[in-house]
């Protein structure tokens, strides 16, 4: 399988970030990315669509629901959050959308912050092995894997995206 340019998929998809929200109203969103892709994919969307406030991201070690089943241990590097989010308007990134496990987990951490007028989940790429009902709404390519294969993303500069 060919993966997609990064670049140019990076580029369409704040093309169509940008559409999603002003077809909603939505001018100054906050961008969080879920740690460490999401952040690296956000920080790269914010640059595009020139957005002035900074960067968030979100790091949802403590909020995982399936540790224990494979072995993992968090490393947490802590989030990084305005005090509160209430009724604010999130974008919130991910670099692949599997399970959905990882985007349940991050808007967990969200509303501990308050409670977001909008989140607006956004993906570089969506797998769609889902586990729980959870949709990009604004993907930039969607892969089919063969069973056991997985997409590695490194960065953040440059970003370059591998299979596995």
């Amino acid at each position: 399988m060919q993966l997609p340019d990064i670049e140019q998929t990076c580029q369409q998809l704040a093309t169509d970030l940008q559409a999603n929200l002003a077809s909603r109203g939505i001018e100054q969103p906050l961008i969080v990315g879920i740690r460490t892709g999401g952040v690296w994919i956000a920080e790269k969307l914010h640059s595009l669509m020139q957005q002035q406030e900074a960067v968030y991201s979100v790091d949802i070690s403590f909020y995982r629901d399936d540790f224990t089943r494979h072995g993992l241990h968090p490393q947490v590097k802590g989030s990084e959050l305005p005090d509160t989010i209430e009724d604010r308007h999130i974008v919130l990134v991910d670099d692949v959308v599997m399970s959905g496990r990882t985007v349940r987990a991050a808007i967990n951490e969200l509303f501990d912050y308050g409670r977001p007028a909008s989140i607006t989940l956004v993906a570089l790429f969506d797998i769609g092995r889902r586990e729980l009902p959870v949709q990009p709404d604004v993907c930039g390519a969607t892969l089919d894997l063969a069973d056991g294969q997985l997409v590695k993303l490194s960065g953040p500069q440059p970003l370059t995206v591998s299979l596995l």
